[in-house]
């Protein structure tokens, strides 16, 4: 009891890290699978799966995976008609990072999509991996 009262502040630091390395997690489990950007470009290859980026439009114009819709997050909800004739290809949803595409993903599970991804690590992974990047819109 003495090294946990002498060791407060360290302890919650450790509690605190370990919940920020566990939440992306569970937050990416509750929007479906996740795909590396390899699994993704065979996706687009194979299955002609769509990529929607979800980032806002400041960080879509400095550049985003090729062919690639832009819809951002804040939209998904407003605008999912535009991707009911996608209904039965796979969706690769991409952000920054992985989290806003993570949410993206459980809104169109919510509205019946059922292949939906997640680009784990989102624009960042891709661009480390060596994918194409385009600025075109």
């Amino acid at each position: 009891m003495e090294f946990v009262q002498q060791n407060l502040m360290w302890i919650a630091l450790a509690l605190i890290s370990g919940g920020m390395l566990v939440w992306p997690m569970l937050r990416g489990g509750m929007g479906g699978a996740s795909v590396s950007p390899l699994q993704a470009t065979l996706m687009i290859n194979r299955e002609d799966a769509i990529v929607l980026d979800v980032r806002e439009s400041e960080e879509f114009a400095r550049g985003h995976v090729p062919n690639s819709r832009h819809f951002p997050v804040g939209q998904i909800d407003k605008r999912v008609s535009e991707l009911q004739k996608f209904k039965t290809r796979p969706l690769i949803v991409v952000c920054h990072s992985g989290n806003r595409s993570g949410a993206a993903c459980g809104a169109l599970r919510k509205h019946g999509f059922e292949k939906v991804f997640n680009l784990a690590g989102g624009m960042g992974a891709w661009e480390q991996a060596g994918q194409p990047v385009t600025r075109k819109s």
